[in-house]
C-alpha cells in the first residue's frame, strides 16, 4: 500500500518542461477521455501546464455553483464551457456537493482545482464526485497547502471532524469555521479580503460568494479521505508555490 512518504515528491525535481513526472505517466486517465471539471476552467490544468488535463481529454465539461461568481463573473448553462480558446463543453449550474442531473459513471474522470476547501461537507462532496465518475476512473484533486497562504495559521482539519460534518448534514450555508477563520486569516496574504472589515462582511455572506476556506487540508487528509472512500492514490505531489496535488482511481 502506498503510503505518504513514498506518494509524496518534491516536484521541483519532478518536473519534464512543467508537467509533472508522475502526471506524465498516468496520461491515460485524461488522454481522449470525457471529464468534469468542479470551479474551473483552471489555469494548472490548462496548454502545456503541469497537469495538461485539457490538451488531453476529448471534452471537458464543468460545474459551478452559480451564473455569478467572484472568479468567472457571468456565466450561463449550456455548452458555454470554454475551458480553452478552441475547446468547449457542457457548463452545468450545481452545488459541487449535489451533481443532481449528473448521471451515475457518467464521466471518464474529474478535476478540481482549489474547490475542495471552498466545500462545507467534504464527505458529501466527495461521495458525489465519485459517483458520476466511471469505475477505474480518475478524480484529480488540487488544494491550497496552508503554510503558504493565508491559512497558514490555521490547524488542518480533523478527519472526525469532516465524518461528523457528514452525519450532521452540514450544508453550504454553515459558518461553523467563521470564528476561527476571522481570527487566524492573514488578510496581508489576500488582496481580495481588502481589509478586515470588508473580510468579515464578504463571510457573512459566504453562501453567495463561497470565498471561504472551510477546511484545512495536508496530505495526510487527503490519503485519509482517499482510504476511507476506497480511492486507490496514485500519486500525491506538492508544487510551488502552494499546490497539493492526489490523484486516485475509483
Amino acid at each position: 500500500m502506498l503510503t505518504i512518504s513514498k506518494v509524496v515528491n518534491k516536484l521541483k525535481e519532478k518536473t519534464i518542461g512543467l508537467e509533472l513526472v508522475p502526471f506524465k505517466s498516468n496520461r491515460a486517465y485524461f488522454a481522449g477521455k470525457v471529464g468534469l471539471e468542479i470551479g474551473g476552467p483552471s489555469g494548472i490544468f490548462g496548454h502545456q501546464q503541469i497537469l495538461p488535463v485539457y490538451d488531453l481529454a476529448e471534452r471537458v465539461d464543468g460545474v459551478n455553483f452559480s451564473t455569478q461568481t467572484v472568479w468567472e463573473n457571468t456565466i450561463a448553462e449550456g455548452k458555454t464551457y470554454r475551458y480553452q480558446p478552441d475547446k468547449l463543453g457542457y457548463q452545468y449550474i450545481l452545488e459541487a456537493s449535489d451533481l443532481s442531473g449528473v448521471g451515475n459513471e457518467q464521466y471518464d474522470f474529474l478535476v478540481a482545482s482549489h474547490s475542495l476547501e471552498h466545500c462545507a461537507n467534504t464527505f458529501k462532496t466527495l461521495n458525489e464526485w465519485l459517483r458520476v465518475v466511471k469505475q477505474g476512473g480518475a478524480i484529480l484533486i488540487v488544494v491550497p497547502d496552508r503554510r503558504f497562504t493565508f491559512d497558514y495559521n490555521r490547524p488542518i482539519t480533523t478527519f472526525d471532524h469532516l465524518l461528523n460534518d457528514y452525519k450532521n448534514g452540514v450544508a453550504e450555508d454553515d459558518l461553523t469555521h467563521l470564528d476561527e477563520i476571522l481570527a487566524l486569516h492573514d488578510i496581508g496574504r489576500d488582496p481580495g479580503a481588502q481589509n478586515s472589515a470588508f473580510f468579515k462582511e464578504r463571510s457573512l455572506k459566504n453562501y453567495d460568494n463561497r470565498c471561504l476556506h472551510h477546511h484545512v487540508f495536508d496530505f495526510g487528509l487527503l490519503k485519509q479521505l482517499f482510504d476511507h472512500l476506497g480511492i486507490q492514490t496514485v500519486f500525491a505531489a506538492f508544487y510551488e508555490p502552494y499546490h497539493q496535488i492526489i490523484l486516485g482511481q475509483k
